[in-house]
């Protein structure tokens, strides 16, 4: 039997969030033509058909603040109430990253708290930015260092940056934009200390990395030039971004997963579908692709590999 899998980047959609969100004018999430179907039996199926045994449920974008503090942290504690719910009536199945309605700092705090506390929450999604607020911003600092004090799995996943409507060229924002607004907000986080003043907590990093791979030693001699000694992190560019998890999802292989493995080690990464956004039968296909590749550690495979090291970050899955 093949080794169950652990999806790390999965995602949800409920009927009364693509409501909210499309009455806050997200009727073309990111350019896209529309939202995805969605439905626990639909996701389940996919998951029997592909041998996932439990996937970490997050909100993708455009997240859950669409401008009001006050109405992002009641759609904050909806969403989180409602996975919350599924990973109870589906024990084994799945499991919750929170949202968090940022940059509201205090309704996050907050919500850090109860998801916690409360919910059993296995993690937090955040998104790159939100209304232009990027992961190393100082004023996140309260929220990065209760997440520290938790030694949280910090889920990244990445949304159109601000200047989508010049750089998007009116194509959809995931094919590339997605890519390069990770890659800028995880160097705003190196850039800024963040993973260094914050060293418990644990960042999944999606899309293998997207172009941070092939940008780690130019980031190197950027902050060797650019940054006073008195003033730089403890570990630079390289040893910050070799110390953070990668999910697969997306187009993994034959060139992504390969330029990955330049930059950390095989034990840092974790497999995602991307589901729902990524299609069902595009969904089988990479996963297929996964499993035709060969593993970078002899006596593993893909599946064998990549859940070994969820296990380790999530000691709790495949209960």
């Amino acid at each position: 039997m093949p080794s169950p899998l652990i999806d790390v980047h999965a995602h949800l959609l409920p009927d009364f969030y693509v409501q909210q969100a499309t009455a806050a004018g997200h009727a073309h999430p990111d350019g896209m033509a529309g939202w995805p179907p969605w439905s626990v039996t639909a996701h389940l199926d996919l998951m029997d058909r592909n041998g996932i045994e439990t996937a970490m449920l997050s909100m993708s974008s455009p997240g859950v603040h669409f401008g009001d503090d006050k109405a992002a942290r009641l759609l904050a504690r909806q969403v989180n109430d409602y996975t919350a719910e599924l990973t109870r009536d589906h024990p084994g199945r799945f499991g919750n990253f929170a949202s968090l309605p940022l940059p509201d700092v205090d309704g996050s705090l907050e919500e850090i708290g109860f998801a916690f506390d409360e919910l059993d929450a296995d993690g937090v999604a955040l998104l790159t930015h939100t209304h232009g607020v990027y992961l190393g911003d100082r004023r996140l600092d309260p929220v990065f260092a209760e997440l520290d004090r938790r030694g949280a799995v910090v889920f990244l996943h990445p949304t159109s940056p601000v200047c989508w409507e010049q750089s998007g060229l009116g194509r959809p924002r995931p094919m590339v934009e997605y890519i390069f607004d990770t890659a800028r907000t995880v160097t705003d986080m190196v850039m800024a200390g963040v993973l260094t003043r914050h060293p418990g907590i644990q960042v999944i990093v999606p899309h293998c990395g997207g172009a941070l791979p092939v940008l780690a030693d130019r980031m190197n001699e950027f902050m060797r030039l650019f940054l006073p000694s008195d003033k730089a992190p403890a570990q630079d560019a390289v040893q910050q971004l070799r110390g953070r998890y990668y999910d697969m999802a997306g187009t993994a292989f034959p060139r992504q997963a390969p330029t990955l493995l330049q930059l950390v080690d095989p034990d840092r990464v974790l497999f995602g579908s991307d589901y729902c956004w990524t299609p069902p039968a595009l969904a089988d296909a990479h996963i297929a692709a996964i499993d035709a590749a060969e593993s970078p550690v002899d006596g593993t495979t893909w599946r064998s590999l990549t859940t070994a090291n969820a296990q380790r970050l999530f000691p709790g899955t495949t209960r």
